[in-house]
């Protein structure tokens, strides 16, 4: 069952030893988190889907793929879930490696509940933050779609500076033409003033 803090984000467990894996599903389930756990990196990568969210926590030794490689392997694919590293043979060299892979924690057994939670919040929240990113992204190119291509030209103007008369010199329009784009832009992208509109600006040059 969700925890209603967390909302649709889980805890994925990937850890070879079973009454390990059992135990940090049994402490997590307590503390609210909901989890799903495997017994290796491989059967992670077969059972994972794109729409998930939350975060790993994934033994840095494991059978076939370690830890630190499928949190690699997922990072070439683009794939951003943050990851908890946990460990009973620590090393400097593994813990840099973890970090340099953006691993949220690099946590050497044996560890306490408050530790290990400690992590996994900080994870959410690095996740939370990832989403709401992706998602102000997704309704910025849904509205900027909605734009004509001579909207989309006084946008880019107005996204460099260009006051009213300036825009309307470069595209060879009334100034007025121009107020009345601006006024249809501040609109369909929802714009409460020109800051905004700029905010707009930058976002369409991005590929």
């Amino acid at each position: 069952m969700n925890s209603p803090v967390h909302g649709g984000l889980a805890i994925y467990i990937v850890e070879d030893d079973a009454a390990m894996r059992d135990s940090l599903s049994l402490m997590l389930g307590l503390l609210g988190f909901r989890t799903v756990s495997f017994d290796s990196a491989e059967a992670f990568i077969q059972t994972y889907r794109d729409e998930w969210t939350g975060c790993v926590v994934a033994d840095l030794r494991l059978p076939g793929m370690s830890g630190l490689e499928l949190q690699a392997d997922l990072r070439e694919r683009g794939k951003h879930l943050p990851f908890v590293i946990i460990t009973g043979h620590g090393d400097v060299k593994s813990a840099r490696a973890a970090f340099q892979s953006e691993a949220v924690d690099f946590i050497e057994k044996p560890f306490d509940e408050a530790e290990l939670r400690a992590a996994i919040e900080k994870g959410f929240d690095r996740e939370s933050q990832r989403m709401q990113r992706a998602e102000t992204g997704t309704d910025q190119t849904l509205k900027l779609a909605k734009l004509t291509h001579r909207e989309r030209e006084v946008l880019q103007l107005v996204g460099k500076g260009l006051h009213a008369k300036e825009i309307a010199a470069y595209l060879d329009i009334s100034a007025r033409t121009v107020e009345v784009h601006k006024a249809r832009l501040m609109a369909k992208l929802e714009a409460r003033n020109v800051s905004e509109l700029v905010r707009f600006a930058l976002a369409a040059e991005r590929p």
